[in-house]
């Protein structure tokens, strides 16, 4: 595919997740949608990066709570997270998932997690029965820096790494722990250099930068293959919205938010697009195009039934 095809593809899969997000957060201060919500608007170039490096056919993607962004990156379509969000029965989980534990396997994506860091356990079992049932799969655990101080995290890359795991565990380093800057949680706030004791390969890539997503995360996903075991990725990104909805951001200084907005990676690579001659004409007509999709996708689920209640305790395992 020519480098401008591929890139304009990046720009509306980043493009829809932003859209989703923008319409979820219109939901939720609408009363539609309830609950808990973390959106992922300005770090929507490490999901749709990561997925283009992986076959989705057999790998396993396991987010954390900000996972909106992952799921329809891994290729669900936005009408049934929608109506997974809203808790209507037509849901991709039948409305019990809602926005932070919502799950999309036919796609590749294994459920969000709302216990810090417990992805990176799971994602290395899941990585454990590759070896076992030759399928090829490389796992993927996503999340944020601050989960790179759980215990569970550094229980999970020491063992991923004993036994050589194909397993890729990526941080979303978005500069902040909830409320809370990196740079106050952690001495060396690097955190790709945590691999080196671990005796796996660390790297620090733009997280705002699809192109360099894609390619660190393809390296990554080979060597995995090849059976040289983890590696440990960190993508350097910032969200544009608050830790979840209705959080002020009054931690954070002056002028931070502007500078993230002129960084984010729409913006940045609309700028690439133009200057490699696409008009503004088209870029403008693929956004209405993508823009209409999400807002039919809304309406569509709206109008659903809600979840029928006296089914609450069916599909529970314990």
């Amino acid at each position: 595919m020519p480098e401008t095809a591929r890139l304009l593809d990046f720009l509306e899969s980043m493009r829809r997740i932003r859209f989703f997000e923008e319409e979820v957060a219109r939901l939720r201060a609408a009363g539609d949608v309830v609950g808990s919500v973390h959106l992922c608007d300005g770090q929507e170039a490490i999901y749709v990066g990561a997925c283009a490096a992986l076959d989705l056919t057999r790998d396993a993607v396991f987010p954390t709570y900000r996972g909106h962004g992952w799921t329809l990156a891994c290729g669900a379509p936005p009408y049934p997270l929608f109506a997974e969000l809203l808790g209507r029965e037509s849901g991709i989980n039948g409305g019990r998932g809602g926005s932070a534990y919502l799950t999309a396997p036919d796609h590749g994506m294994y459920g969000e997690n709302s216990i810090v860091g417990a992805g990176a356990p799971i994602a290395a079992g899941a990585a454990l029965a590759a070896t076992f049932d030759g399928s090829g799969r490389v796992a993927v655990a996503a999340f944020g820096d601050g989960a790179m101080n759980q215990g569970a995290v550094h229980e999970a890359m020491n063992f991923a790494a004993v036994r050589r795991l194909p397993v890729i565990f990526l941080v979303e380093n978005n500069l902040y722990s909830e409320l809370t800057p990196i740079s106050a949680m952690a001495r060396v706030d690097t955190l790709f250099r945590r691999a080196a004791p671990y005796g796996m390969p660390g790297a620090r890539i733009d997280g705002n930068d699809p192109r360099a997503v894609e390619r660190a995360v393809a390296e990554a996903v080979q060597r995995a293959r090849e059976g040289q075991g983890p590696v440990l990725l960190e993508a350097m990104t910032q969200r544009i919205v608050g830790h979840y909805i209705g959080d002020a951001q009054h931690y954070r200084p002056a002028g931070e938010l502007d500078r993230a907005r002129a960084e984010e990676p729409i913006t940045r690579l609309l700028a690439v697009l133009k200057k490699a001659g696409v008009s503004e004409t088209e870029l403008e007509t693929r956004s209405d195009r993508v823009r209409a999709e999400i807002a039919e996708a809304s309406r569509r689920a709206l109008a659903d039934p809600l979840a029928d209640p006296s089914t609450v305790l069916e599909h529970l395992h314990a």
